[in-house]
């Protein structure tokens, strides 16, 4: 099975520290070791916004900006392999070639951001497409994609499965609204839709959540289902959902 892994960086560490980090890093590692092809993009969390904000204030340019958050989002990626083994990678890919050439060498590619205007989503999105993924996991710090942003909403409600074009509808919605946020930006959506794939967003700051999501599609987030494909993929026994 191979899967790429988005692992925002305020889920990886939402504050300084190691605990997260291993805890996440020995989750990949038991995947890998079971058999997984894993390729892991690394998001930039408060860390990167702090900089961008300070950096903002001191006058650099939006291009200027977004590379300050690719650099955080590199950071926070080689946190992630310091804390894998030695064997595992060295450094973080810098784009889809490097991330597909080392999954294609090994069983796991660790990567940041890419280019100016592209979120870590939809790195995700964009790795998973050029490898082929069978499985997209977004470990957010929320549990799933909702109606509403459910830190402004109180009755925002929770979707346990969408299509593809349905995800790619909410998340227009939520991005048409001010202050709003969503756990997968609008190109990730898109390129999403436009792959076919299977996808699961879900809370991933237990970084159990994402083994068992990954393991069985067992989880409490949600499928984003890709037309024409059936509910349950070879690769989940139905018995362990």
């Amino acid at each position: 099975m191979k899967v790429v892994v988005s692992i925002g960086g305020s889920v990886l560490l939402p504050e300084p520290g190691s605990e997260r980090v291993s805890a996440h890093a020995a989750v990949v590692e038991d995947l890998v070791a079971e058999g997984c092809r894993v390729g892991c993009v690394v998001g930039g969390g408060g860390v990167a916004r702090e900089y961008i904000g300070a950096a903002r204030d001191l006058g650099a340019n939006e291009i200027e900006l977004d590379q300050i958050g690719i650099d955080v989002t590199r950071l926070n990626a080689r946190l992630l392999i310091a804390a894998l083994s030695e064997e595992s990678v060295t450094a973080p890919a810098h784009d889809y070639e490097g991330a597909g050439e080392a999954l294609r060498r090994g069983n796991l590619a660790v990567m940041g951001g890419v280019a100016p205007a592209q979120t870590t989503d939809a790195v995700s999105a964009a790795l998973a497409e050029y490898v082929d993924a069978d499985l997209l996991v977004y470990a957010t710090s929320v549990p799933g994609v909702y109606s509403d942003d459910p830190n402004e909403t109180d009755d925002a409600t929770r979707f346990e499965e969408l299509s593809a074009t349905d995800l790619v509808d909410v998340i227009a919605d939520l991005e048409m609204t001010a202050g709003a946020s969503a756990p997968v930006d609008l190109l990730a959506a898109k390129i999403i839709q436009r792959s076919g794939m299977r996808t699961i967003v879900i809370d991933g700051t237990d970084p159990d959540r994402i083994a068992r999501a990954v393991r069985s599609g067992s989880h409490e987030g949600t499928d984003v289902i890709p037309t024409g494909v059936g509910e349950e993929p070879t690769y989940w026994a139905a018995d362990d959902r």
